[in-house]
C-alpha cells in the first residue's frame, strides 16, 4: 500500500524558509510523479509544484521563483525549498503522488496526511 509521509512543517517569519520532505514507501518511486498541494483555511485546495518522473518541473504562479520542487530517487524522497514566505503561503501542505503528469489537485491517486505551515509576521 502507497504511503506518504510530510515532515518538516512549523512556524516561520515572514520572508523565511522552510524546507518540506516527503517520505514515499510501497510504490515504485521512479513510476510516479509527485506534487505538493495546499489548503489554507476556508479555501479550496490548491495545486503549488509537481516533478515528473524525469525531472520536469512546474509551479503555481504564486509560488514561482520562491519554491522549488526536488526529488532523490536513493532516499525515495520529495522535498519542497520554500523561500521568501508570504503570510499567504500558510496552510496545510500534502504531498501527493500518481502516474499521470499533472497540475490538476483532484487528479493525484496517492495523498500523504499533510503538515502545517504556518507564516507570522
Amino acid at each position: 500500500q502507497p504511503q506518504l509521509v510530510e515532515s518538516g512543517g512549523g512556524l516561520v517569519q515572514a520572508g523565511g524558509s522552510l524546507r518540506l520532505s516527503c517520505a514515499a514507501s510501497g510504490l515504485t518511486f521512479t513510476s510516479y510523479n509527485f506534487g505538493w498541494l495546499r489548503q489554507a483555511p476556508g479555501k479550496e485546495r490548491e495545486f503549488v509544484s509537481v516533478i515528473s518522473r524525469y525531472g520536469t518541473t512546474m509551479y503555481a504562479d504564486s509560488v514561482k521563483g520562491r519554491f522549488t520542487i526536488s526529488r532523490d530517487g536513493a532516499k525515495n524522497m520529495v522535498y519542497l525549498q520554500m523561500s521568501s514566505l508570504k503570510l499567504e503561503d500558510t496552510a496545510i501542505y500534502y504531498c501527493a503522488a500518481d502516474t499521470r503528469f499533472t497540475m490538476d489537485h483532484q487528479r493525484f491517486r496517492y495523498w500523504g496526511q499533510g503538515t502545517q505551515v504556518t507564516v507570522s509576521s
